[in-house]
């Protein structure tokens, strides 16, 4: 086949060039975004329940919600939160589970527990994650005016001027902006809400002249819906209609009342206005009142153009609209830009280096452009392949691209010296061609299934790890095919047609391509190739030692997740752990933004309850906030978390806070970090007398076993309960649906009805102007049926009751979680001294402990992944076996991955790096590539072998054959990849530990090729 393509140049060129063209065209149709798309299995169901206490909602909605959602197939964890007023539940599903039809069971299951759940409980709402449901950016609309510099702003955004805006915002903003064809949906938070509140006057309250009750009944019988009429007048027939509907503030303030004989107007007996809804949450930026908006993209839309579209709309925003400012946050698409460049920049820097490399070896014209050549056309074609398979560019695909280059410059290295070295032997051009490249053919092609051999079970990897880094190792064994066939097929082809005419001697000089025996390093080779053969007992003293301090730095090494990214902004979640308005909840957060030095780039707050349709959890009250700091640098925001810190510790001790990355897509498929370790403490009977205290006792028995180590807080609240007396109520002949209603009245929470006005609603309230529960109490009658003034404080106790403020549970029971922030190699032993803790062991208590966290999670991680390494092994060794024709053969070749190991190890620690996620791929990925070499030589040496030479002889000569292009692949590979050590951004830093696994892999291997793999040979021929 080589022979038949070489001769046909025409043919070959026309049909790479085909290819090449219809790789251009389909780069500006691959769709490009920050990560993968991949089917995230997490489903999750939301609680709607306002005025349930968290208790109550945890025993009587969510626990049996849970026991239901128990039969759902493939879940693999469960996890609930239960609030005040709203709890959740998020089911987490084995991956490869088609959330489709998850989704049609979790929703059938949730039918099934409606007919256990109290009447009143909302159906649930079952929400289902996916990456695009990730914002593109944050749209924050204010008006012009002041920032924290001036205290005299206004805090929470419940005037009539952010009324207004709210309303222009969701009418107008949004509609423009989702007519976009690129956006799916625009989601909002921090709207301000009218509502209609209606105060009867105190004097008319106290005489008996009027009662909620009669107002309550006359805004009822004036809002009634009475139907059409249709009536016949001889031929004709009408339509008519009773206008009773209450539909506006002036038909409130109208309606008629009966006082005393005499009909009045509402507005006569009580203070009716139309007012800002007192709000659960509200959104602020740099301190004034906000909308914030979240554009979230179509699936299949281009990023670039998307953000084209929205920075021409905000434009026109800006010019029709002076009276509000626009303000994007949170941009993904600066992220995706800086990423993908950075990751385009070590693509072309990483594959220059490469070049330049090659030219300073082979010391020749011609072939180092023949191997350039192979890089392009290899990418351009691979795009196509892309574009065909349905894979995208992202931060992975692109990493994985990268790290092919060197391997695609290997195999074109090899086509190449074996071509020329069969030009020194003497023979034509045409037949060097074609022996050259058909020579190699066969360890090409187990170099490139090896090398797919341990990418390929990291596409079957469990859970969401697998499904991320699919496009990393389809986008390696892309590349690499393409190569081969490429080296195989092209290469030979041009070089025919570069070198005819050329006499075989003057090809490269002796010191090019040939046997370069006058080479420096060669007699440098020689020389340790001859030391190892001599000294056998040294040298396998060395191995021995590389393999103590592989284990040696393998114990001294951090584990994670995944590596240690730099970031200039970061989410700071609060909770004040006291019963805190939302006015001062903002107020701290002010303080705490006025202490930095310098001032961040811009600070958004979300404090309360947030009322983005997209948010799957994780709800608020008013004394919880996510404050999103943005800083100009990786330093000053460090600088920012310890001054933050400081000043919690000095101000509000008992709070909890929390650092923690801003949402991207590993948050959305792993799940958010956790703690180190996780201890989560279980009892029989949560909630009962005791419990409390007993929790108490806990936490500071983990903070005196663990100090400075623990990192959450007790988080509780004290209530206050209100409890009626059945028999008092029977008595003063109370109804009890009218005491529940004049209580409901006394805090301003009383809806009589709610209007439809222009594509909103506003709830019509009967309040009064109490100030606490105590004054109610004190102050508050109800009128009995006898019309009889009754006292409230006659009717009701009121007690005191401490519980915890969010009630977190899992798949089987409810469990009370305490973080701590260990190294890892400490987590073992701490796990130890948590189960001997007095409450754990005393029996009485009941108290059971399981543990979890970030470290547990990496362990199991890894453990998985090298599993996969040792399936990845025997892989190689069925491949190699194939190839050799024997047993013994692949032995030498896989010893070389564990000594490799020691290089690996050894360039981790002195960058600062350790293991996780990615440095482990970074291993997988150099057992497929460290052993090419050796199997490029132990071919060389049994061809020998075979045809007759001595053994001694054959590792000699066959050193010296194979020592350039060892040598080239090898530092072409190291130089293709060493940008990623350099560069920043989410993609480059993703993949710094990887490369340092291969780059140290690499450079530790090449050793072992060169001299450790022929005395293994050596020893098993003898």
């Amino acid at each position: 086949m080589v022979r038949f393509l070489t001769e046909r140049p025409i043919a070959v060129s026309m049909v790479f060039l085909a290819l090449a063209l219809l790789g251009l065209v389909t780069t500006t149709s691959l769709p490009v975004s920050l990560m993968p798309d991949i089917d995230i299995p997490v489903i999750t169901i939301r609680i709607n329940a306002a005025g349930m206490p968290a208790r109550q909602l945890e025993n009587s909605v969510v626990k049996q919600l849970r026991t239901t959602l128990k039969e759902v197939s493939h879940v693999e964890e469960m996890k609930s939160e239960a609030h005040d007023g709203s709890a959740w539940i998020e089911l987490r599903f084995r991956h490869g589970t088609p959330v489709n039809l998850a989704s049609v069971e979790v929703n059938e299951k949730v039918d099934k527990a409606m007919n256990y759940l109290p009447r009143n409980i909302v159906r649930p709402e079952v929400v289902r994650a996916s990456a695009s449901d990730l914002p593109v950016f944050y749209l924050l609309i204010t008006k012009p005016g002041n920032d924290y510099a001036d205290q005299s702003f206004e805090l929470s955004g419940n005037g009539a001027e952010f009324l207004q805006l709210s309303n222009f915002a969701g009418q107008v903003i949004r509609k423009r902006l989702e007519q976009l064809p690129e956006v799916a949906l625009v989601d909002m938070s921090g709207l301000a809400y009218p509502e209609i509140r209606i105060s009867p006057k105190p004097e008319l309250l106290a005489s008996n002249a009027i009662s909620l009750s009669a107002i309550e009944r006359a805004l009822h019988d004036n809002n009634a819906e009475l139907g059409n009429l249709l009536i016949r007048d001889g031929q004709y027939q009408y339509n008519v209609r009773f206008n009773t509907r209450l539909r506006n503030l002036d038909d409130v303030v109208n309606t008629p009342l009966n006082l005393g004989g005499r009909v009045v107007t509402l507005g006569d007996v009580a203070a009716v206005e139309q007012v800002p809804e007192s709000p659960a949450g509200n959104v602020r930026f740099n301190g004034m009142p906000a909308v914030s908006l979240a554009i979230i993209k179509q699936s299949n839309a281009r990023m670039a153009t998307l953000e084209k579209e929205l920075q021409v709309m905000l434009d026109h925003f800006r010019a029709d609209y002076p009276g509000m400012e626009f303000h994007i946050t949170r941009d993904q698409t600066q992220l995706l830009k800086y990423s993908i460049s950075n990751l385009g920049q070590s693509l072309v820097i990483g594959g220059l280096l490469a070049f330049l490399a090659m030219f300073i070896f082979l010391r020749e014209k011609r072939a180092p452009w023949l191997i350039g050549i192979s890089i392009p056309v290899s990418l351009i074609i691979s795009l196509l392949i892309f574009y065909l398979a349905g894979l995208s560019i992202n931060i992975i695909s692109l990493s994985g691209l990268v790290l092919g280059i060197g391997m695609m410059v290997d195999n074109s290295i090899i086509v190449i010296d074996n071509i020329t070295q069969y030009r020194h032997r003497g023979d034509s051009l045409t037949d060097s061609c074609v022996n050259g490249a058909n020579e190699v053919i066969r360890p090409l092609i187990s170099s490139v299934l090896t090398t797919c051999a341990v990418f390929v079970p990291l596409i079957f990897m469990k859970g969401m790890a697998g499904a991320l880094f699919f496009d990393q190792a389809m986008a390696v064994a892309i590349g690499l095919a393409v190569s081969l066939l490429v080296a195989i097929t092209l290469l030979p082809m041009l070089y025919r047609l570069l070198y005819r005419g050329k006499p075989a001697g003057l090809v490269a000089s002796h010191a090019a391509l040939g046997s370069g025996e006058d080479a420096w390093y060669f007699h440098i080779y020689e020389k340790g190739l001859k030391w190892v053969l001599r000294n056998q007992a040294v040298t396998w003293a060395m191995v021995v030692g590389a393999l103590i301090a592989s284990g040696v730095l393998w114990y001294s090494m951090p584990f994670s997740r995944f590596p240690e990214m730099s970031h200039s902004e970061t989410v700071l979640s609060i909770d004040w752990n006291e019963p805190v308005t939302l006015e001062e909840n903002n107020r701290r957060v002010a303080g705490l933004i006025q202490a930095l030095d310098p001032p961040p780039r811009y600070v958004v707050e979300e404090a309360g309850h947030q009322q983005y349709l997209l948010s799957t959890g994780e709800t608020s009250g008013t004394a919880e906030t996510r404050v999103f700091l943005r800083m100009d640098s990786p330093g000053e925001l460090d600088k920012a978390i310890k001054r933050v810190s400081g000043i919690f510790g000095q101000r509000y001790p008992e709070a909890g806070f929390a650092f923690t990355d801003t949402d991207n897509l590993l948050n959305l498929a792993f799940g958010k970090e956790e703690a180190p370790l996780v201890a989560r403490f279980s009892h029989p009977q949560p909630g009962d007398a005791g419990y409390m205290r007993m929790l108490e006792r806990l936490q500071q028995e983990m903070e005196a076993e663990f100090p400075d180590q623990v990192t959450s807080r007790l988080i509780s609240r004290n209530l206050v309960l209100l409890q009626t007396h059945p028999e008092r109520l029977m008595f003063y002949r109370v109804n009890p649906a009218q005491l529940a209603s004049e209580i409901r009245s006394a805090f301003n929470s009383n809806t009589v009805f709610t209007i439809t006005g222009s594509d909103i609603l506003i709830p019509v309230k009967i309040g009064h102007s109490y100030q606490s529960v105590y004054d109610v109490v004190q102050n508050l009658s109800v009128r009995n049926s006898e019309g009889e003034q009754i006292p409230l404080s006659g009717l009701v106790t009121v007690s005191n009751a401490h519980d915890l403020k969010t009630i977190t549970a899992g798949r089987d029971n409810e469990y009370f979680a305490v973080e701590l922030n260990l190294p890892g190699r400490q987590v073992s032993g701490a796990m130890s001294g948590i189960r001997n803790l007095s409450l754990v062991n005393d029996r009485g208590t009941g108290l059971t402990v399981a543990f979890g966290g970030a470290s547990v999670a990496s362990r199991q991680l890894l453990r998985e992944l090298f599993l996969i390494i040792g399936i990845s092994l025997l892989l190689l060794y069925f491949i190699l076996a194939a190839q050799f024709e024997s047993f013994r053969l692949p032995l030498i070749v896989l010893v070389e991955v564990p000594l490799d190991l020691f290089g690996v190890l050894l360039l981790l620690k002195l960058f600062g790096s350790g293991i996780n996620l990615m440095s482990a791929i970074g291993i997988i990925v150099m057992a497929g590539i460290v052993i090419n070499d050796s199997i490029l030589k132990i071919d060389t040496i049994n061809r020998m072998v075979l045809s007759g030479s001595p053994v001694l002889r054959a590792i000699m000569v066959a050193g010296r054959r194979r020592l350039k292009p060892i040598l080239m692949t090898s530092i072409t590979t190291i130089l293709a990849i060493s940008p990623f050590l350099f560069q920043g951004g989410m993609g480059a830093e993703l993949q710094r530990p990887l490369s340092l696994a291969i780059i140290g892999g690499i450079g530790f291997g090449t050793l072992v090729s060169l001299f450790f793999i022929p005395l293994i040979y050596y020893r098993m021929v003898k």
